[in-house]
């Protein structure tokens, strides 16, 4: 039946194409702008928000170590307690300390298969960092080590330490100096090398992504290389580490993934 157009009062007819026109418009209206997402153009296509932090507060005392926002150190069992990781100006500065009897391992517990971990970083002349992921439930490998990218100046090295020297049976051989010449060629084949030229004491943008058992690095927008290999592949993933051997700085850290099949 027709209705009146109450401006006229006469019969308002409206053929079929006119009819059709408004659900149709409001269609293309939703195709092109959808849902609003949080997932930007720099993101995983299919990535959740799993980890964000720019480290902008202060710390409540200044004579200890207070990172905040989930985040751990090895400080008290490997440095006596004493502070390794500061927060200045907004960043993060990791220094390891005199006494300390391993590298600086600064942690933060963070569930994953396949991830992309951005953040900035700056390295003095001999200093270094590493993009450890850890699986602290996986006992065939020592303190769940998985796989790492370590970043120095001149080169980048992506390695499997899963299935390589953190394997419990290749350490405790290693550490004990029997390896036989087919372990240490086969250790040798978990560590793929690439040559940079960094400059010291400046921030540089690195990106770290794990696809499967693939493992990429690319710094300053650059692609640097990937290795693929199965320890990186592990299904679950459930620790960062940023491991410091001397001295850097880290900032602006995102974590965007996919939950682990643990």
């Amino acid at each position: 039946m027709a209705t009146a157009d109450p401006d006229t009062s006469e019969p308002m007819r409206r053929s079929a194409p006119q009819l059709l026109y408004f659900p149709t418009m409001a269609i293309l209206v939703f195709l092109l702008l959808g849902y609003p997402t949080v997932v930007r153009a720099d993101t995983p296509a299919a990535g959740t928000l799993l980890l964000k932090d720019d480290f902008e507060r202060d710390e409540p005392d200044q004579k200890t170590e207070q990172v905040g926002n989930g985040w751990g150190t090895n400080s008290r069992t490997r440095a006596k307690g004493n502070k390794q990781v500061d927060l200045v100006d907004g960043a993060m500065q990791i220094t390891r300390h005199a006494v300390a009897d391993h590298g600086v391992s600064v942690h933060h517990d963070v569930d994953f298969r396949d991830a992309k971990i951005q953040l900035r970083f700056k390295l003095g002349a001999k200093d270094d960092l590493g993009i450890n992921i850890a699986d602290m439930q996986e006992k065939s490998v020592h303190a769940g080590h998985l796989c790492v990218a370590k970043i120095r100046l001149n080169k980048v090295q992506i390695v499997d330490l899963k299935t390589g020297s953190m394997d419990l049976e290749m350490r405790t051989r290693r550490l004990a100096g029997e390896l036989t010449a087919e372990q240490k060629k086969l250790i040798a084949t978990k560590t793929k090398s690439f040559d940079v030229d960094l400059t010291a004491d400046t921030w540089h943008r690195l990106e770290v992504t794990i696809t499967g058992d693939q493992m990429s690095v690319r710094i300053d927008d650059k692609l640097i290389g990937s290795f693929t290999s199965p320890g990186i592949g592990h299904p679950t993933k459930r620790r960062l580490r940023l491991a410091v051997n001397r001295s850097a700085w880290v900032d602006d850290v995102v974590i965007w993934g996919g939950a682990s099949q643990g």
